[in-house]
C-alpha cells in the first residue's frame, strides 16, 4: 500500500506530478478544503508526508492537523516558510533541494543585474514605442568593469554569483554573519559592505533572523550610484525604505525578483524606470525544476524505504 502524502502549493509540472503519483497516494491541497471540512478531516489522520514549495511551506496549524506526519519535503532551497523548531520537536524530518538549482539561480542573478544596470527593459520599450527613429533622448547605462560587487550571503549561490561576476571584471566582497570562505574578501559588517560596493546582491536565506536586514542605513550606504539586486526573499529588505530611496534618488537602481507580499508588488515601483521587476523566477528553468522535483521525490522515497535522506535539513 502506497504511503499517503499531501502535496501543497501549485504550479507543479506534469513530470513532477507523474513522478510523485507513481510512488505515493497523493492528495493535492489545491483540490482539498481546509482543516475542519469533512473532506480534509477524512484524510488527515492518514497523511504521512507533505511535499511543498519553498515559498508556501507548511503552517503550524497544518502540522497540528496531521497527526501521522513523518516528513516534509521542500521543493526549493529556502525553508523560512517551514516551522523547523516545531517539526524538530515532533521528530518530523525536513528536506530541501540544494545544489540542483544553484547554477540557474546564479545565472539569473547576473541576468537581473545586467538588465538593471544596462537598462534593458527601458531600451526594449524605447524600440517598441518607435522612439528610435524619432531620436528620442536616452539616458546612458553604466558599465560593470572595475566596480565592486558586494554579496550578502556567501553560500553555494552567493559563491556561484561571485564566480560569474568576476568574468565581467568586478571585484568581489561579501558579508555574512558566520565565518565564510576567502576571509580576505569578507567585510567587517553589512553596513561596511554596502559602503564598499557599487552593486549589492542579496543571496541570504529568509526568515525572522534576516527580516529587514537591508534597511535605510544599508540602502543609503550603497548610495545614489549603487544597484541592489534581490534574489533572496522579499522579507530581507525593508520594502518601504527601498521604494522611497528609489523614488528620491538615494539609491540608483534595483533588480527585484522577490517581494514582501508576493505576488503583490508596490504600485510605486511600476512607475520607476530604474527598477527591473521579475516574478520570483530565479530557478524557473525546465532543467532546474526537473532536478528539484526528482530530488524532492527522492527524499520522500528514501524516508519510506528506511534509507538515509539525500538532503536533510532537520
Amino acid at each position: 500500500m502506497k504511503p499517503e502524502i499531501l502535496v501543497v502549493g501549485g504550479g507543479w509540472s506534469q513530470e513532477v506530478r507523474s513522478s510523485v503519483e507513481q510512488a505515493f497516494d497523493c492528495h493535492f491541497m489545491a483540490a482539498i478544503p481546509q482543516a475542519g471540512d469533512p473532506a480534509f478531516d477524512a484524510i488527515a489522520p492518514r497523511i504521512r508526508a507533505v511535499m511543498t514549495t519553498g515559498t508556501v511551506g507548511v503552517t503550524p496549524d497544518l502540522v497540528a492537523n496531521l497527526p501521522a506526519l513523518e516528513i516534509v519535503s521542500v521543493h526549493g532551497v529556502g525553508v523560512d516558510a517551514v516551522p523547523l523548531a516545531l517539526l524538530a520537536e515532533k521528530g518530523i524530518h525536513v528536506t530541501n533541494t540544494p545544489d540542483v538549482l544553484t547554477d540557474d539561480v546564479a545565472d539569473f542573478a547576473v541576468t537581473l543585474l545586467l538588465s538593471t544596470v544596462r537598462r534593458l527593459p527601458l531600451l526594449d520599450r524605447y524600440v517598441r514605442a518607435g522612439q528610435w527613429p524619432a531620436k528620442a533622448p536616452l539616458t546612458h547605462a553604466r558599465s560593470l568593469k572595475g566596480k565592486v560587487a558586494g554579496i550578502v550571503g556567501f553560500g553555494r549561490i552567493g559563491q556561484a554569483v561571485a564566480q560569474r561576476l568576476r568574468g565581467f571584471g568586478l571585484d568581489i566582497r561579501y558579508h555574512q554573519r558566520s565565518a565564510g570562505p576567502a576571509p580576505e574578501l569578507r567585510s567587517a559588517s553589512l553596513l561596511a559592505l554596502a559602503a564598499e560596493s557599487d552593486v549589492l546582491v542579496l543571496c541570504m536565506p529568509g526568515g525572522p533572523d534576516t527580516r529587514h536586514m537591508i534597511g535605510r542605513d544599508v540602502i543609503e550606504a550603497l548610495g545614489p550610484q549603487g544597484t541592489l539586486v534581490n534574489i533572496a526573499r522579499g522579507s530581507v529588505v525593508d520594502q518601504a525604505a527601498l521604494v522611497a530611496a528609489l523614488q528620491d534618488g538615494r539609491l540608483g537602481a534595483a533588480g527585484l525578483d522577490v517581494f514582501e507580499d508576493e505576488p503583490h508588488v508596490p504600485d510605486a515601483l511600476f512607475a520607476l524606470d530604474n527598477v527591473v521587476l521579475t516574478p520570483h523566477v530565479g530557478s524557473f528553468t525546465v532543467e532546474a525544476r526537473r532536478a528539484m522535483g526528482a530530488l524532492a521525490v527522492s527524499n520522500l522515497m528514501a524516508h519510506f524505504n528506511g534509507e538515509p535522506l539525500p538532503t536533510p535539513v532537520v
